[in-house]
């Protein structure tokens, strides 16, 4: 793997490190991939709770999941910030300046970075050795359209966005659709198999999933009071289908055949 600083070199995009910060930009309550979609990130990045960007440039990393992180571009910091207050607390207000010359490289980079630790602004010359380039996507990275059925693959992550957004190809998909569908605990290999009988179908069962991380589940939930972050290791993915007019019997009788052949009984997290 290329490291993320030889390939910004080649593109004549090299900074003093010891000029830069590096953002690793994470949050779940207004998420920075969700700014990102809606070409508001480089206003969310503004906006800051502490003086973070105490330097003239600004590298900016989204995280997608594990050590996998989506380059959102090199920005200037153009002098100190305004600072203001917003419920009762103060607020940082920077401007900044994209550089030019990123155009085709922004959202479509993904590193890996092995961040073991909390803080998210860091010093460019301590860690930007440990930055390597997994894939370049031809195209800038979206939540992207429906799949089709046999092909949806999604973390947990990406499932709260698609039903935090209403995603119209997945929400049109998904909607009125009966079916068994499959969650796969990516740190154990465990499953869970369930179905969707309901008049929402499968976007109403897994919106309850994006809501909670157990969907009501028995199992999922005595799960997440010993470990409340695992669901965040989940995994989505549709086994079958079936039209309106098949019962719910029907359904039912084929949820239990998909758990006996993958052994979420025994082996995962199905609880009968």
């Amino acid at each position: 793997m290329i490291k993320l600083s030889d390939f910004l070199e080649l593109k004549k995009l090299k900074l003093p490190f010891a000029e830069c910060k590096i953002h690793c930009a994470t949050g779940d309550v207004n998420p920075p991939l969700d700014a990102f979609y809606d070409g508001r990130f480089k206003e969310w990045q503004e906006y800051q709770t502490q003086k973070n960007f105490q330097r003239p440039y600004v590298l900016s990393l989204i995280h997608l999941e594990g050590s996998h992180w989506l380059y959102a571009g090199i920005y200037k910091v153009n002098g100190e910030p305004r600072l203001g207050t917003e419920d009762g607390r103060e607020i940082y207000y920077y401007e900044t300046t994209f550089l030019e010359g990123q155009e085709d490289h922004i959202g479509k980079i993904i590193v890996h970075f092995e961040k073991g630790f909390r803080a998210s602004y860091l010093l460019a010359e301590k860690h930007m050795d440990q930055i390597s380039i997994i894939k370049i996507l031809e195209e800038r990275k979206t939540i992207g359209e429906f799949p089709g059925f046999n092909k949806v693959k999604i973390s947990h992550q990406e499932l709260e966005r698609i039903i935090r957004m209403r995603e119209k190809s997945w929400a049109g998909a998904l909607t009125n659709i009966k079916g068994i569908y499959l969650i796969t605990d990516k740190s154990n290999g465990k499953h869970y198999v369930g179905s969707a009988i309901g008049e929402e179908g499968i976007w109403s069962r897994w919106s309850s999933y994006a809501f909670n991380g157990h969907g009501g589940n028995k199992e999922l939930v005595a799960l997440l009071k010993d470990s409340p972050e695992q669901f965040k290791n989940y995994q989505y993915s549709i086994l079958e289908i079936a039209d309106s007019h098949t019962s719910d019997q029907e359904i039912l009788e084929r949820e239990s055949f998909w758990k006996d052949i993958l052994g979420s009984r025994a082996f995962g997290y199905n609880a009968n």
